[in-house]
């Protein structure tokens, strides 16, 4: 198979894993995802791109039951929260801090092992710019961050044929408090039950997926 062949398989595989996920509604709690596909998943979204390499986002994986009980009473009673195998919860930097932003560029030159002239000028850049910024504006800009690894890890299951549900939908500041993430500097944005799904049980599991047809999504500027 030619190298334009490989592409193409790739991405119709691509393609059809994303046409059978679906924001799952009702997970079998006795089938447990594998412990490696759970670390794909999470890496997925370690890798994902960031403005300015800056990665201000974490991962929090959530297996203890109890705790997903106190998450489940915070987010509308979904059932997926304690279905699941594991609930991973992004949460975001809650301010930009020279002390954050010389921390990744620190880290990028010790890992590359040299130091360039226009890196460190971008680095004087963000650190005359980012920290003077409301911490709000520095907190929605970073939890902007976390909905890319977000994005990153809902295909990152589909290609592990593992089921997942991003959730707006729970208080982030009792989940917050749950999790101890203030004392983290942290903010909760978003949540990800995985596991798999209910066939029998999931009213949604066989209904065809809607979305606007590409004429209506998608415009092009030649």
């Amino acid at each position: 198979m030619s190298t334009s062949e490989n592409s193409t398989a790739a991405s119709n595989s691509v393609i059809t894993q994303l046409q059978w996920r679906y924001a799952t509604k009702k997970m079998e709690a006795s089938k447990v995802v594998p412990q490696e596909k759970i670390d794909l998943i999470i890496e997925a979204a370690r890798l994902a791109p960031t403005s300015s390499g800056l990665q201000p986002f974490e991962v929090i994986a959530v297996y203890n039951p109890e705790v997903r009980e106190k998450i489940k009473a915070i987010a509308w009673n979904q059932a997926q929260v304690t279905d699941s195998t594991v609930v991973l919860v992004f949460a975001a930097w809650d301010n930009y801090t020279a002390d954050r932003i010389n921390h990744m560029f620190d880290l990028t030159n010790k890992e590359r092992g040299f130091t360039n002239e226009g890196w460190e000028a971008y680095r004087q850049q963000l650190l005359n710019t980012y920290p003077q910024r409301p911490a709000q504006v520095n907190f929605e800009h970073a939890a902007r961050q976390a909905y890319i690894g977000l994005g990153a890890a809902l295909i990152a299951a589909a290609s592990e044929q593992v089921d997942s549900t991003p959730m707006e939908g729970f208080d982030p500041k009792a989940l917050d408090e749950i999790l101890g993430l203030s004392a983290k500097g942290l903010r909760s944005v978003a949540i990800m039950p995985v596991g798999y799904r209910d066939t029998a049980g999931d009213w949604l599991v066989n209904l065809k997926k809607i979305r606007r047809p590409s004429e209506d999504f998608v415009s092009e500027v030649r």
